[in-house]
């Protein structure tokens, strides 16, 4: 693997806006451990305010005590390691939630607190994000905002499943229902994303009263030009002006690296993004599915020469070349030379028949390889990812029958002429 330094500078802000009287909000800023939090409470008698500073205390610790899960995963990124790193953050939020849930059966006060939750955990040149409720992370990236969470609420729930538009949806009376917190029982399910770090990108993790006001496609302009220093303010202040009917947090993390160079790795990540985005399999997703199926791949590097499939042998992996050249051959004659950003081997991730040709790397070559199980696994927590993926599926497979039937026809027009003319031929 290749060295890469890449160093995080992060500056966070809560406010209790100009309806409330306490502030239920808590965030974590904290450099040198790489974890960033905000955590949006809920509960009478400031229980919301317990629950939320709970979270963040004993994520924290959890995550301080195992933090080389996280140097694990960016020195050496395998499959092993990048479970245990997203275990790591997902055990965090279960062990807050237990103890959430534990404090307010002991108390009656507080029954019934919990909170939002969602943090941003950093180990070398990789990212895990952990994510409760409607709390968001948003990524600005070579000019553009994805957001990386998806709102544990009612609305988005009823939108997903396409039930109301989005029309309808702002103005729901629902809105602020959420499906999914930490501490309302005594576990709950946390999503987890696994996201590469490249210099220049900014992280942006708030809570509802702040993304309550700002439409997704506002914050790039808003964030453009603008040191990260007055980031939140900036984004509280505008939050304020608009209503300011909650408590208002935001924090916000920019990756850089050393001497603002990008270096082997980081544009290898970037690669990886391009690439997997031209497959047809993958062009249909949205940018967090789409980084959701570069978490579970891995790499592999191929010196010149090297067999990386062979004709006739069972396979269940796709490949897609990084860096480098390979060559297919068919019955030991190459028939195709594929460069960075080609791909082959897409039908194992359907079954394991037998490859239909070799593939060598003709120069040392990097691929990503993606693996069925892996996908499969994928396929069965993202259910909107799996139907997406099929439907391309569908398609793939398609546009493959109807080249297939167009050169048959061909074929059997020439057939079909070499034998009318054949009978003059002989004469």
């Amino acid at each position: 693997m290749f060295a890469v330094a890449l160093t995080t500078e992060a500056f966070g802000l809560t406010d209790v806006g100009r309806k409330r009287q306490h502030n239920e909000d808590a965030m974590l800023v904290d450099v040198p451990l790489g974890l960033y939090v905000v955590a949006d409470g809920m509960g009478g008698h400031a229980a919301g305010e317990v629950a939320s500073a709970r979270a963040t205390e004993v994520v924290k610790q959890h995550i301080t005590a195992n933090r080389h899960l996280l140097k694990d995963l960016g020195n050496n990124p395998t499959a092993d390691s990048r479970s245990a790193a997203a275990a790591l953050v997902e055990v965090a939020v279960q062990r807050a939630c237990a103890d959430i849930y534990r404090m307010a059966l002991a108390d009656a006060s507080k029954r019934g607190m919990g909170t939002t939750f969602v943090c941003l955990a950093v180990g070398g040149n990789k990212g895990v994000i952990g994510h409760v409720g409607d709390s968001r992370v948003y990524l600005v990236r070579h000019g553009q905002c994805h957001r990386l969470t998806e709102d544990h609420t009612l609305v988005a729930a009823q939108l997903k499943a396409g039930t109301i538009t989005k029309e309808q949806a702002a103005a729901s009376q629902y809105r602020n229902v959420i499906t999914r917190a930490v501490g309302i029982q005594e576990s709950v399910q946390v999503d987890t994303l696994i996201v590469d770090l490249v210099p220049g990108d900014m992280f942006i993790l708030c809570s509802d009263g702040l993304h309550g006001y700002i439409e997704d496609e506002e914050i790039l302009p808003l964030v453009a030009g603008m040191p990260p220093a007055d980031l939140p303010k900036r984004l509280i202040d505008i939050a304020n002006e608009r209503g300011g009917k909650d408590n208002i947090t935001a924090v916000v993390v920019k990756v850089a690296g050393e001497g603002a160079t990008v270096s082997e790795e980081t544009s290898e990540a970037q690669s990886r993004m391009e690439a997997l985005r031209k497959i047809p399999l993958f062009r249909h997703l949205t940018y967090k599915e789409q980084t959701a199926v570069l978490s579970i791949a891995t790499t592999r590097t191929y010196p010149a020469g090297r067999e990386i499939v062979v004709e006739g042998q069972p396979g269940e992996e796709l490949f897609v070349v990084i860096r480098g050249r390979v060559a297919i051959e068919k019955n030991g004659v190459e028939i195709a030379e594929l460069r960075a950003g080609g791909h082959f081997g897409e039908m194992g991730l359907i079954d394991n028949a037998p490859r239909s040709a070799t593939v060598r790397a003709t120069e040392p070559t990097r691929t990503m390889v993606i693996s069925r199980p892996d996908l499969m696994g994928l396929m069965k927590r993202e259910s909107i990812l799996a139907v997406k993926m099929l439907w391309s599926f569908v398609q793939v497979l398609s546009d493959r029958l109807r080249a297939t039937n167009s050169e048959l026809s061909e074929a059997r027009q020439e057939l079909a002429v070499a034998q009318a003319i054949q009978p003059f031929a002989e004469e």
